[in-house]
């Protein structure tokens, strides 16, 4: 996108589930779009990352970063970061051996080479701000992995509150980088629309959203989707194969019921400020939403995808679509060229 010579790499991108989600031709052309718009307009917008789920690629990006700049360093981050290697074809298995005392944790591992990375912040900048910043950035992936993946079997409230912290935490660091700028965060509705205004909230959980109103209050303005029918590119259960099925007509008590009802087969609802004043009074009234993200399971629709909220109170505006479309995946190479998350990034 702003036209630097491609970095090399011993793993290939987007080859974890879900594949689908970031590599198809929808984002294909997104990237491309901001390419030429860069190239014209002279700007330098940039696409960055905020999961914590690429533990092991990221451990081997600073390393990666160290052989060039520090090999001392280098020789550490290796002897640290090698506590994981064991469990990097399953991380969550690492979790449940941490939480049970069959192994002993790696945290004061990884937080060790994390703090001494951050420590030498002056004189790695000074040989090059981009490169420093990325190999910090990969450092704290893979803390907020590891306590991830431990954080797993403590209860989703937990795992899910870890991991929208890091979330936030990381969009944090790329503001306080980048100064006077605009940052587009683009999640599903359940990590962008406030927490608080949904059961999410009742449970003790956080996200993107909230953390972001409670940070920059008014300066936040907030976008959701949502679609009555058509069809999504999704997976039945966790790591399984990519499917495009269809979705299922929204329930008479949601969200969605209320825009099909309308009539209208696209429009946008300004929700902070209205069209028509009474409109936030009107749709105040809790409601069922739909939920779906890489997995759909539409025989048990009602339990696995659908909450409670206030849209008026969760968005600040709301994007309809009456029929959605599936994404149209890219093709990924054959599995012997992608190999495991081990393969992809070894220490």
């Amino acid at each position: 996108m702003r036209g630097l010579p491609a970095r090399p790499r011993r793993w290939v991108p987007f080859s974890r589930f879900p594949t689908w989600m970031w590599r198809n031709r929808e984002v294909q052309a997104l990237i491309e779009w901001l390419r030429a718009y860069n190239e014209d307009a002279g700007r330098a917008v940039s696409f960055s990352g905020l999961d914590l789920y690429s533990m092991y690629t990221s451990a081997s990006e600073v390393v990666r970063y160290l052989d060039r700049v520090d090999p001392v360093a280098a020789r550490a981050a290796r002897e640290r970061y090698g506590c994981l290697t064991p469990w990097q074809d399953d991380p969550a298995v690492y979790g449940r051996a941490a939480l049970i005392g069959r192994m002993q944790s790696c945290e004061q591992d990884v937080v060790a080479m994390l703090r001494e990375l951050l420590a030498r912040r002056l004189d790695y900048t000074a040989r090059d701000g981009d490169e420093f910043f990325d190999a910090a950035q990969n450092a704290r992936v893979v803390a907020g992995g590891e306590a991830y993946y431990r954080a797993m079997y403590y209860g989703s409230v937990a795992s899910w509150n870890l991991r929208d912290q890091h979330m936030f935490d990381t969009l944090r660091s790329i503001l306080d980088r980048s100064g006077d700028t605009r940052l587009i965060v683009w999640e599903h509705n359940s990590h962008i629309g406030d927490a608080a205004a949904t059961e999410m909230g009742a449970r003790g959980e956080h996200n993107v959203g909230h953390l972001c109103r409670r940070a920059f209050g008014d300066g936040v303005y907030i976008v959701g989707f949502g679609t009555d029918h058509g069809a999504v590119a999704a997976a039945h259960s966790w790591d399984e194969a990519m499917s495009v099925m269809r979705v299922r007509p929204a329930r008479a008590d949601s969200y969605e019921r209320l825009c099909h009802d309308s009539g209208v087969p696209a429009f946008l609802l300004h929700l902070r400020d209205p069209v028509r004043d009474a409109l936030r009074d009107e749709l105040a009234e809790p409601r069922l939403e739909r939920a779906i993200g890489v997995v759909y399971r539409p025989e048990t629709e009602l339990q696995s995808h659908y909450f409670q909220a206030v849209l008026p109170a969760q968005f600040d505006e709301y994007v309809w679509f009456d029929e959605t479309a599936a994404v149209d995946p890219l093709p990924v190479p054959p599995a012997a060229e992608l190999g495991s998350d081990a393969s992809q990034a070894p220490l």
